[in-house]
């Protein structure tokens, strides 16, 4: 089966571009070939980040100041918090390949080996089968391990309010 893929952004991969895979048109042609699918970059980097968000060990995306002022932002009201998502994600996306790169923080005690294979697998996985793309790569950049005391340095929104 062959459809009409369109990837919107390319970057500098060597297929990288906007063009779409042909199939046969016209009204001898099957249905699911008679035009073209558009796939935004921010749509892979939405599945991705997703998908890698979902392996156990990981505790969040993105380098510390990525992290730092999307937290900011999230809670600032009407400022898009809806990065969060692809926040320590970047795709490259072509016509027919997409290739990954993540920054992750992965969760103290965890195999950081066994965590990266699980993203690898999980992202291959989830944007081949939802975009139909070949992932031909997954990076990832492991920034920091999170410690289970690194949360206690960080105060609730009501603690240190005077009543």
């Amino acid at each position: 089966m062959t459809d009409n893929i369109t990837s919107v952004g390319g970057g500098s991969r060597p297929d990288a571009g906007v063009s779409a895979l042909q199939g046969r048109t016209g009204a001898g042609a099957p249905a699911e070939t008679r035009g073209k699918t558009t796939i935004a970059d921010g749509v892979v980097a939405k599945i991705a980040g997703m998908a890698a968000r979902e392996v156990p060990g990981i505790y969040n995306l993105g380098a510390g100041m990525a992290r730092a002022f999307g937290a900011m932002r999230e809670r600032v009201p009407g400022a898009g918090g809806g990065g969060a998502v692809t926040r320590g994600v970047k795709v490259e996306v072509g016509e027919r390949q997409a290739a990954v790169d993540l920054d992750v923080v992965v969760e103290y005690g965890v195999s950081i080996v066994d965590v990266a294979g699980g993203v690898r697998t999980n992202v291959i996985s989830a944007v081949e089968r939802m975009t139909g793309l070949e992932v031909v790569e997954v990076n990832i950049a492991v920034d920091d391990v999170h410690l289970p005391d690194d949360e206690e340095g960080q105060i609730e929104p009501d603690e240190g309010r005077v009543r």
